[in-house]
Parts: structure tokens; sequence; C-alpha cells
């Protein structure tokens, strides 16, 4: 058991909890342990009392995210409804902390007068996610914002950067070891807000006609190779509408995964591993998942 003062804490500590209601894609097995802090400042008391090897995995909405059967040993950090504070520190800078929404960023910057990330309202995470994994949607990256950055250690401790400090690339991001993203300050641009918001709504507009919406999926499953995209490999691969078990390659966009209803993370994980096969044996091209793929098979 963890060395943590249970009744110190201020936010909710729970035992063996499912995580299938947690994630995109409905699947996954159970965490072990998981912390929903009440704010900053207890968050920061539950890391100090954590035993050093304490395995942790932070959980925002569960979105880019596939959970093994078996589920997670160690800590999960649920984010979302926890950290969320969301303002503006002055007429282009605004503060997000890592369990805000990245779409109700997009739609508070807009309505602010501040334009530069509509194209987070595209994104089905949350802003620590987004730092994580430099996410990008129609041109834009979330790097590109970045003013400066909050993050926690593993002792609890909160500290500033710049980004200079990072190495920020196509979906990767490298932080120090045993540090993760609190909180971020964006410095946007002047604009005008119905502009912004009328971006905000074409964004959405162009996503549901081209990706599957309002079923059970992650996202983009593969990062775009150099100079190409995912979908198009994965396409003239004839994969379209593949299936393993309860999961399907989208027929509508071929860089998506589906749960049809039925999906274990077993079957979704095996038709990562045959897409990426297939396009290999086709196309000559390894395709690096998206998806961080975390848990034990059972």
């Amino acid at each position: 058991m963890m060395a943590v003062l249970k009744p110190n804490l201020r936010g909710e500590l729970r035992y063996d909890v499912p995580l299938k209601s947690m994630t995109a894609w409905r699947v996954g097995g159970n965490a072990q342990r998981l912390f929903r802090p009440y704010d900053l400042e207890d968050l920061c008391h539950f890391l100090s009392h954590l035993p050093k090897r304490e395995p942790l995995m932070w959980l925002g909405l569960g979105s880019n995210l596939l959970v093994r059967d078996a589920g997670v040993r160690g800590t999960v950090i649920a984010m979302y409804g926890a950290l969320s504070e969301l303002t503006k520190i002055n007429h282009c800078i605004l503060r997000a902390q890592a369990g805000v929404p990245c779409a109700k960023v997009a739609r508070f910057a807009a309505k602010q007068g501040l334009t530069g990330t509509e194209f987070l309202a595209s994104i089905p995470g949350t802003m620590g996610g987004a730092l994580a994994m430099n996410a990008g949607a129609f041109g834009g990256e979330t790097w590109q914002w970045v003013e400066a950055v909050e993050t926690v250690g593993r002792n609890g401790r909160i500290h500033r950067r710049g980004p200079e400090e990072f190495r920020a690339s196509y979906r990767h991001v490298i932080l120090p070891a045993d540090e993760w993203f609190v909180a971020v300050q964006l410095r946007l641009m002047p604009g005008d807000s119905q502009t912004s918001l009328q971006r905000i709504r074409s964004l959405l507009a162009r996503r549901s006609e081209s990706q599957p919406t309002g079923v059970a999926s992650c996202g983009s499953v593969f990062r775009n190779p150099p100079g190409d995209f995912a979908a198009r490999l994965i396409d003239t691969a004839d994969l379209k509408g593949r299936v393993i078990g309860g999961a399907k390659v989208s027929e509508k966009h071929a860089n998506f995964i589906i749960n049809t209803g039925k999906a274990t993370a077993a079957d979704i994980e095996a038709l990562i591993i045959a897409v990426r096969r297939r396009v290999e044996k086709v196309h000559g091209i390894k395709l690096k998942p998206e998806v961080q793929i975390v848990g034990e098979a059972s």
C-alpha cells in the first residue's frame, strides 16, 4: 500500500477503479488506484507522500490512449474536473491548468478577442495532453503559442519553465525526468471574437465531414510520416473497413479505429499491429502510433 496520509487529502482516492468509461475507446481494465486532486495544492501534497517507485499515469479526457484489458498498476491521476482553472492574465496571455479541455480554451480565447488557438476546438483532449504531445490540427500546433509552462515533480514541487527548455516537435515533446505539466500560459494575438467563433464552427464542421464522430475512437491512431498522410497509406493498402473482433478501421477516415460496440483493448491493439504490418508491406513505410498504449495485457 502507498504511504499516503489519506485524511490529509481533499481530493478523491479510490482503489480498483474501472477505466473503460474514462477512455474515448471505451475499453480497458481497472486502475489499481485512482486519485482526483481537489486542486493543485492537493496534488502536490499527494505526490510528496508517494513512494519514489510508485508507477504513475496521468489521465485527461482519455483520448489518444489505449488502456490494455488487465488495467494499470500503480496510480492513475485524473486531471479532468480537477485542475480546471482558466483565466486571462493580461491583454494577450491566457493561463490554463492541465485539466481544462482544449475546446474550452479555444472558445474562451475567442470570446476574449484573442486568436490563434481556434484549432484546439477540434482536439478532444485536455491541455495537459496537448502539451505532452504537441497536439495539433488544421495547421496549428500547441507549442507555437506557449509562453511558459508549470510542471510538478514527483516530490510535489512546482517548476515554472520557458518553452526554450523543451524540445517540441511533431506530436512529441521531451520533458525533464519525473515532471508533468500542470498549467500553461499561452501568448495569443488580438483578434475579433465573431471571426474566431465562426472559424471554430467552420473547423468543427470540417472535422464532422471528414472524421467519424459519435462513435468510440481515440482520434488519429498514427502520426503522419514526412511528406505523406497516414490515412492515405492505410486507405491505399486496402485497409478501410478491416475488422478484428469488435475493432474496425473507419471507412470514413482510415486513420481512425472505432469500437463497434464489443471491442476489447486486445482487439484494437491487434488491429493497430495489423495495419502497421500491411502498410509496411505495401508501401515500405513503418507507421508510428500517435496513440499511447498503457497497462497490462490480459
